[in-house]
């Protein structure tokens, strides 16, 4: 029997006192054995990540309580353990990669400080040897340029380009166990097989163990030892991997298995003018050097592409991270500067300034990737909901409070929790309060930037259900945003593929997943589907 590095026993996390006392883990137990993958799975909520995070003590102590359990570490119960202490296991001995980048990276240093700052911390380098360092872990995440990108802030990356950061700071000290909060959420799935795979093979070559919090039951398929599945707080099953594969015991096992995306996009016919069109539509960012900041290159994120959607379609764009995918939604609701015409519903909106194209605002709506960026900690979840509907002065106060019941209850949310904010919710329950919001003012497009990839697949299922069911309703249009090929085929009827910001396939999604012609869409295909097949 390989020894156990890390034994959790007992352990139960409770959120307040008295009367408002919410047990959010009950008695949770397992051990991480030296150089192995635990997995722990479950829907959001199920309190995978509060457990986590009680290993490293990063949970909202006083408000968070530890009424049961211990947590040994080599012997020694990290419960027990200082302040002073624990600083010096973290980010050091235990590492950990969080769930959402853009909240765990600084926005105001660049990446070579951020990387160097845990360098100078734990392991006193300095100079040429921690930008050494910093390039070699950049290299292994798989960062393309990475000299070019030690001047780059967060957000001038992709969502996956920072995951991928996120994964070199934790790397950086060689530590003895990572936890590894869905460190492949934002990445496409040949990215996500690299990295997956990368950290196998340092794994193997330290001796390091992991512990891998997913939703992604086809990543644990692939990449766990051991599997603890968690519900309502609690381990409802743990066993081999293999074997948990094979014989599911616990009915909420099963229905975790049973939930891919499944199911075709509504059945329409394109009619009429369709309801955006671009023509030639490229983003450039220049690249200025010197005293007077003359232009000398371009990073060219979405060279000139032409798109057509007609109402009630959904068009799905895929590619990997840092293909131009964003870049373009953003463009087309002109949230950054771009050129070539944009038409919306029949009017020409690319030379539009903001204030003449606010009033088309309600009838296009965003869904961005990371909600808890686009959330404001400072509002209610009704108040962030009820922006829109004041900004558009839509309906009486009494009617909006009806009208954010119902979305909440349209999107699985329960309404009596809308005055809560968005710390007090997981990552997926935060991800359709942003969908809410959206579609509170009942839009005719709806671009949605990764709408699903925090979200488990039983919710996922949910969502795309609920999408296919709103877009024949109000005769919907989306452009939806993924990495997630199983999630776009479920809810594409066309299929537009980007590779470093050049369209080179797009066509009915049928066709084009039945029969790509571009080499570069059959690779995407085939990791996809072969992760779902594995």
């Amino acid at each position: 029997m390989t020894e156990a590095l890390l034994c959790v026993r007992d352990l139960s996390v409770r959120f307040g006192q008295n009367s408002q006392a919410v047990d959010a883990v009950k008695r949770v137990s397992f051990d991480i054995k030296a150089g192995k993958t635990m997995a722990l799975v479950g829907e959001s909520g199920s309190g995978k990540s509060v457990t986590a995070m009680s290993i490293l003590k990063l949970l909202p102590y006083p408000k968070a309580s530890h009424p049961t359990g211990e947590i040994l570490y080599q012997g020694t119960d990290l419960l027990q353990n200082t302040e002073a202490q624990m600083r010096a296991l973290r980010g050091n001995r235990i590492s950990v990669i969080f769930q959402e980048p853009m909240t765990s990276l600084n926005p105001l240093h660049n990446i070579a400080r951020q990387i160097g700052e845990t360098l100078l911390l734990h392991k006193g380098l300095t100079g040429a040897q921690a930008r050494e360092r910093t390039l070699e872990l950049l290299d292994l995440v798989g960062i393309k340029e990475a000299e070019k990108r030690l001047t780059s802030h967060p957000h001038e990356l992709s969502g996956g380009q920072r995951q991928r950061v996120m994964i070199a700071m934790a790397l950086a000290n060689d530590p003895e166990l990572l936890i590894a909060d869905e460190p492949t959420t934002a990445l496409d799935v040949t990215i996500q097989e690299q990295i997956l795979e990368l950290l196998q093979s340092l794994q193997q070559k330290m001796g390091m163990s992991v512990l891998l919090i997913t939703h992604d039951l086809n990543i644990v398929r692939r990449y766990s030892d051991d599997v603890c599945v968690m519900y309502q707080g609690s381990i409802v099953e743990h066993n081999r991997t293999a074997q948990l594969f094979a014989q599911p015991q616990h009915p909420y096992t099963l229905k975790l298995l049973n939930a891919e995306p499944s199911g075709q996009p509504p059945a329409v016919t394109p009619q009429g003018k369709p309801i955006l069109e671009t023509n030639n539509l490229k983003v450039w960012f220049p690249i200025k050097r010197g005293l007077l900041k003359k232009t000398v290159d371009h990073i060219k994120a979405v060279n000139p592409c032409d798109i057509r959607l007609h109402a009630g379609r959904t068009l799905g764009v895929v590619g990997e991270s840092g293909s131009g995918k964003t870049t373009l939604g953003l463009a087309i609701l002109r949230l950054i500067q771009s050129e070539g015409g944009i038409h919306f519903a029949g009017t020409a909106i690319d030379k539009l300034n903001q204030r003449a194209i606010k009033p088309l605002r309600r009838r296009m709506q965003i869904v961005f990737q990371d909600p808890y960026g686009s959330l404001s900690p400072r509002m209610s979840v009704a108040e962030s909901i009820n922006e829109g509907l004041e900004i558009h002065n839509i309906g009486l106060a009494t009617e909006r409070q009806q009208m954010i019941i119902d979305v909440l209850h349209e999107v699985g949310l329960n309404p009596d929790d809308r005055h809560r904010y968005p710390h007090e919710f997981s990552g997926g329950q935060r991800q359709r309060i942003a969908i809410a919001r959206a579609l509170i003012l009942k839009p005719e497009l709806i671009i949605l930037d990764e709408p699903t990839s925090a979200l488990d697949r039983t919710v996922q299922a949910q969502i795309i259900e609920l999408l296919r069911e709103l877009q024949q309703r109000y005769q919907l249009s989306y452009i939806f945003i993924s990495h997630d090929l199983a999630v776009v085929k479920a809810l594409s009827h066309d299929l537009l593929v980007m590779q470093h910001g050049n369209v080179i396939e797009q066509g009915p999604a049928a066709e084009v997943f039945s029969n790509p012609s571009q080499a570069y869409t059959r690779r995407l295909l085939e990791a996809a589907f072969a992760a779902l097949e594995a």
